[in-house]
């Protein structure tokens, strides 16, 4: 009698109630244990289904292979051909399985090589629709008079591109000249005439403004905000930051009206256009980007302009609010009509190969003032788009520039400090050095009486505004709260009532007097 499991006889037998097959007992305790049913029939079997078999204690004879030399060696060398067959296969296994891994591994490999492919092919593909992205307002305007041309492609080689390979713009016409002449003499009127408001912020009150809020707009994951601007009339300030994001925000309720997004890099610098109807913004994607506000308060993405071939670093708007300048890092900077998006004239200047990093307008509109990253600042005339002057003596790029109001005085920030230039003798009459050598001025901004200058960088420096000869005051110094250790961008707010600082954090700080802040809440 054999094992139903094992095939050998048992030493231990018993026997199962319900099938009558006899077992190993040691076994099929253990199956049932682990199973709890019949190995051989599937039907449920406990340990007391089993009955142990007695049987008479007996000799086990030798099996017959065991009984002499030459059944021994035979069972040995069956033993030995079962292990080299196994072995055998084993090898086989191995090898297939390096044919399927060698295989899979090439095949890998080509598929890397073919994406790689594609989105070579798919960056070729944008740079073409972006080209012609920028070709389509062109050859409408150029088209006007002349007789249409069927194949688009022929029109925009034949009209776009000068002698010299850069693209034909139509440049500032007589009625722009004109429009900007007529604001520059209103503005110079009234300029002789202007008073200090009398709700200007006085002396003795900026020098008690303390942090009032602290507002996170941005993201984390991307901290930094790189450009802020303040649309007066409405108390709204929009923020450019590292996150690629433009924010719209209320100061006096402390909440965000729009996230606009689209660029894919850091926004460089932010604009308000059109009565705070619409945000300029550049980015380091070489793109300028014009928001429109829309009914539900959100900002939509009027123009997408891609005149520039390198990082947009600074956005003015024209005080007529028709026109706006962009300054890039391609050495160039672009004049446009707001509300159309066209590049009326591209200028660049082709003694000088340092790039754009900052750009403002001069109160009157005439004259328009760039910064390089080569330290030296630029004075153009709008009208002409002649460099009519150079101030050198800065060290690094030239970071910030801010005219004041009274039309005078212009500041500029770089590595070195701040350096003040009298417009009327073009010279420098005054240098402010806050900073030690590794830390660079990241801002200057006159507010909009003229009778403030705040500049920022490790921390956030205020002088009262005086003559050429008269000494400049400091009236406070507010230490950098979001601790990096730069202050990137900072303004005035309407009459100097509070002054509003972007860091390299992803906060916006207003700075001002407590009481008068809780009493406009």
């Amino acid at each position: 009698m054999n094992c139903s499991i094992s095939g050998e006889v048992p030493e231990d037998a018993v026997v199962s109630k319900k099938s009558g097959l006899l077992f190993e007992k040691r076994l099929i305790e253990r199956h049932i244990s682990d199973y709890g049913k019949c190995p051989v029939t599937g039907e449920p079997l406990t340990a007391d289904d089993i009955i142990p078999v007695q049987t008479g204690k007996i000799v086990k004879p030798r099996p017959v292979q065991a009984a002499s030399i030459p059944g021994m060696l035979g069972m040995f060398q069956i033993e030995w051909d079962g292990l080299m067959l196994s072995n055998f296969a084993l090898e086989q296994q191995l090898h297939t399985a390096r044919q399927e891994l060698s295989h899979a591994l090439y095949q890998h490999d080509a598929a890397c090589r073919v994406i790689a492919r594609l989105k070579k092919e798919r960056d070729e593909a944008r740079g073409l629709l972006a080209q012609a992205e920028r070709q389509i307002p062109m050859a409408a305007t150029t088209a006007v008079g002349t007789t249409a041309v069927s194949n688009g492609k022929r029109a925009a080689e034949d009209e776009e591109m000068g002698p010299d390979g850069n693209k034909i713009r139509p440049g500032i016409s007589q009625s722009v000249i004109d429009t900007l002449t007529e604001c520059n003499a209103a503005l110079s009127q009234q300029r002789k005439k202007r008073q200090i408001p009398a709700t200007l912020a006085p002396v003795d009150a900026v020098e008690r403004y303390t942090q009032l809020n602290s507002y996170p707009l941005h993201k984390t994951n991307k901290p930094g905000i790189l450009s802020l601007d303040i649309h007066y009339a409405k108390d709204i300030i929009a923020t450019g930051g590292v996150d690629s994001n433009v924010v719209v925000f209320d100061r006096p309720s402390g909440q965000i009206i729009s996230t606009l997004s689209g660029h894919s890099k850091r926004v460089t610098n932010v604009k308000f256009a059109a009565e705070g109807e619409l945000v300029v913004s550049g980015s380091a994607d070489k793109t300028v980007r014009v928001w429109q506000s829309s009914e539900n308060g959100n900002y939509d993405c009027r123009h997408v302009l891609k005149d520039h071939t390198a990082e947009v670093q600074a956005v003015t708007v024209h005080a007529t609010n028709n026109y706006f300048v962009t300054a890039s890092l391609d050495s160039t900077w672009c004049f446009y009509d707001l509300a159309s998006g066209l590049c009326l004239t591209q200028v660049g200047d082709a003694s000088e190969s340092d790039g754009y990093t900052s750009a403002a307008f001069h109160p009157d509109g005439l004259i328009l003032g760039t910064g390089t990253s080569g330290s030296l600042v630029k004075i153009w005339d709008v009208k002409s788009q002649a460099n009519v002057a150079k101030f050198d003596g800065h060290v690094g790029s030239v970071t910030a520039i801010s005219f004041s109001e009274n039309g005078y005085f212009l500041a500029t920030a770089a590595h070195d400090g701040v350096k003040l230039w009298d417009l009327r003798k073009l010279k420098n009459f005054r240098t402010f050095s806050p900073y030690d050598e590794n830390t660079p001025t990241q801002s200057v901004e006159f507010d909009h009486s003229g009778s403030y200058l705040a500049l920022g960088g490790s921390d956030i420096r205020v002088y009262q505004v005086a003559s050429v000869k008269a000494e400049w005051n400091p009236i406070k110094t507010f230490p950098d709260l979001s601790g990096t250790g730069k202050a990137t961008c900072l303004k005035f707010g309407p009459d100097a009532s509070y002054i509003a600082v972007g860091s390299m954090d992803r906060n916006l700080r207003i700075f001002g007097l407590p009481g008068e802040d809780q009493m406009e809440g």
